[in-house]
């Protein structure tokens, strides 16, 4: 089965920007970024996830991402549909351990590139006021907006679907009783 290439998807840009959320464009000005923040890590770590501590990375010949591009697409496709990690390491033709060990690898490489390129996410009140230009008080206003929107309670119709969330211990659903 192929499997999904840099080198083949960089043509067709809709089904880059589908893959990936970005254009061309912007995809290569955070290659740069992604890079140096990848060999950074790797210096440091191994693929298993333990130090390194004898020989320095390098790409192996029958590595299934052996860019920076390869790598950047692999991560920037997984945000995007954060597909099963078997269906993920299929996609980019390698197993499911292998897909898990590269995307433990790379979520932290993609977020230190973003925070490089000053486009990481907010994850405080004062940095998204900051990024907004706006006051605490108005972004605080914003936030409270959304967190104040109720959840829709979806009441599955299908036996099967309400036992399944009861067995997940779905509070939105424990008083809903399967139909006789």
């Amino acid at each position: 089965m192929a499997h999904v290439q840099f080198t083949d998807v960089q043509e067709r840009p809709t089904e880059f920007l589908d893959l990936t959320s970005l254009t061309r464009d912007e995809f290569q000005q955070l290659v740069p970024p992604f890079e140096a923040a990848f060999q950074a890590h790797m210096a440091a770590w191994r693929l298993d996830g333990k130090p390194r501590t004898a020989r320095r990375f390098s790409v192996y010949q029958t590595c299934p991402l052996p860019t920076p591009e390869a790598r950047l697409l692999f991560i920037l496709a997984y945000v995007k549909t954060y597909s099963l990690q078997v269906v993920q390491g299929r996609l980019f033709g390698m197993g499911q351990s292998k897909a898990n060990q590269w995307i433990h690898v790379l979520l932290p490489v993609l977020l230190a590139a973003l925070r490089t390129l000053g486009d990481a996410p907010a994850r405080s009140l004062t940095a998204l006021a900051q990024r907004l230009g706006v006051s605490e008080a108005d972004a605080a206003t914003v936030v409270e907006a959304r967190e104040a929107e109720p959840m829709p309670v979806v009441t599955p119709e299908a036996p099967l679907l309400c036992e399944l969330a009861r067995k997940k211990e779905n509070p939105s659903l424990t008083a809903v009783s399967p139909p006789a």
